[in-house]
Order: structure tokens, then C-alpha cells, then sequence
């Protein structure tokens, strides 16, 4: 199923958007142990101390940057989502420019209420934002759209990830 706005872009973009569409899944770089670093996430969000969620989610991601082989990026984890009519702002990439590297911001708490957003939310929002740059540097794309291929590749991450996290996976019954 191509979404809506598939039909409105240029036949370029197309064969960019089916091709992005056609990768469903995405495995963790081999000899990655990245379960401490997920579970120090976690306890960060938990016991709110953004401090301690920045350096364990850019941790997370320098090992998952390595692993992949691609340009590493800076992460900021800041406060509130900034928010406006059409809702809240989860996350950010930021793509290279300039020789700069490429940025994710996310941020750690809700527009509204201002309540530290759930742990696999907060997970799913990074692991969304490093498969934009994956996008342009591991698969070579010219842009990087929301396809379900896209969206099963940070799925399937997440849950990777999770599993490593021994506190923090749902056993699957029986």
C-alpha cells in the first residue's frame, strides 16, 4: 500500500519512494550489545534526569552509527516538544550540511502537560529519526520518505533493541 501523497510526487521520487518501500527490515549490526545503553534510556526517562537520557541515547546511537557504517550524528535531547495548531513535535533529523554533522533532536517531555513521554515512545521517536539518515547513508537514497518499508525497518529495530534489554522485554507467550 503506497500512502496518499505517493501519486503527487515526481516519477524520480517515485522510484526512490518503491525502493525505500521494498527494505522491511533492518537487523541490528552484528556484535552489538546495545541493551545497558537502551535500559540506562530508560531508567533516565523514568527517573527524569535528562542528563543521563542524553548520553545514553547518544551512546546508542554512535554504537548503532559504527555498526551500520555510516557518519555519525549528534543527538540532543531536550525538554518540551515544541507544539503548534497541527500538534507536537516528536523528533527531528537534521541531515550533513556544511560539513556539520547530521543532527536528531528529541524531546523528553509532552507540549501539554509537560509528563516525560513513555520509555518506547521516546525509543521509537530515535529509532525513527537515525532511519532518516540511514535512508540518505546506508541505502544511498536521494530522500528518505515515510513508506511502510520505512516504517516496519524502525519496527523491527525497536524490537531488536528491546530484546536486548532483558528488564525491559515483553515475554512473548507460549
Amino acid at each position: 500500500m503506497r500512502f496518499a501523497y505517493y501519486d503527487k510526487l515526481s516519477p524520480a521520487r517515485q522510484r526512490t519512494y518503491r525502493r525505500s518501500d521494498e527494505i522491511d527490515t533492518l537487523g541490528l549490526p552484528p556484535g552489538l550489545a546495545l541493551g545497558p545503553l537502551v535500559e540506562a534510556m530508560a531508567t533516565g526517562l523514568r527517573e527524569d534526569r535528562r542528563p543521563d537520557v542524553q548520553a545514553a541515547s547518544q551512546s546508542l546511537i554512535d554504537g548503532l552509527t559504527r555498526g551500520y557504517r555510516v557518519p555519525d550524528i549528534r543527538v540532543r535531547v531536550l525538554a518540551t516538544r515544541p507544539a503548534d495548531g497541527s500538534g507536537e513535535l516528536h523528533g527531528l533529523y537534521e541531515p550533513e550540511e556544511d560539513g556539520t554533522l547530521a543532527r536528531i533532536s528529541v524531546w523528553m517531555r509532552t507540549a501539554q502537560k509537560k509528563n516525560v513521554v513513555a520509555f518506547k515512545t521516546f525509543l521509537r521517536t530515535l529509532i525513527h529519526e537515525l532511519c532518516h539518515h540511514l535512508d540518505y547513508e546506508l541505502f544511498a537514497f536521494e530522500e528518505t520518505f515515510h513508506t511502510e518499508g520505512f516504517y516496519k525497518r524502525e519496527s523491527v529495530l525497536v524490537a531488536a533493541l528491546i530484546a536486548q534489554a532483558p528488564s525491559l522485554a515483553v515475554p512473548r507467550p507460549a
